[in-house]
């Protein structure tokens, strides 16, 4: 039994707050929690990531391609996940809930990832170069996330970047 599978037969979502998320045609939830904290909902649908409010307003709803990484710390319940665009990480907790976000978070975020290839640039500068995919239209995405000391207007950062999305886009058969 896949993951989708499993997700049906669990606690449905409040009808309210599955208005407030206005899912796009062929968008459907896959999981969600309340956070202890401030008693928003944290809902992953196939498409995107997205938290309401408790008052059922949305306050987030960000694509797949949009997080970058997700940490889950079983102790205290808490998820954590960090954005492609180097935005504050959003942080939930779910302390005394049974919830699937850390599973479903991971499978998205991977599934978004069609190909990508790791910057070593040297002096302890690195990045990370993909190809993601935008699970609604299907559209493919080219992204790059330095890491803290390399800087995107170094001209040696930029011709590996440029190179590496150069082979990227050519594996997959994107223009140049």
């Amino acid at each position: 039994m896949g993951l989708f599978n499993r997700l049906a037969s669990r606690a449905e979502l409040p009808k309210a707050i599955a208005a407030a998320l206005e899912l796009a045609k062929g968008e459907r939830v896959l999981a969600f929690g309340v956070d202890d904290n401030t008693g928003a909902h944290v809902v992953a649908t196939t498409y995107t990531l997205a938290v309401v409010t408790s008052s059922v307003e949305p306050i987030l709803r960000r694509r797949w391609l949009s997080v970058d990484a997700g940490s889950w710390e079983p102790e205290t319940g808490t998820l954590t996940v960090t954005w492609a665009d180097g935005g504050r990480a959003g942080q939930w907790s779910f302390r005394d809930q049974r919830t699937l976000l850390p599973e479903t978070l991971r499978e998205r975020v991977q599934a978004s990832v069609v190909l990508s290839t790791r910057l070593t640039l040297g002096d302890r500068r690195a990045g990370r170069v993909a190809i993601r995919q935008d699970f609604a239209t299907h559209e493919l995405i080219s992204q790059t996330i330095l890491g803290r000391h390399a800087r995107a207007d170094d001209p040696e950062v930029q011709a590996h970047v440029q190179a590496a999305l150069a082979y990227l886009r050519d594996q997959v058969g994107l223009p140049a």
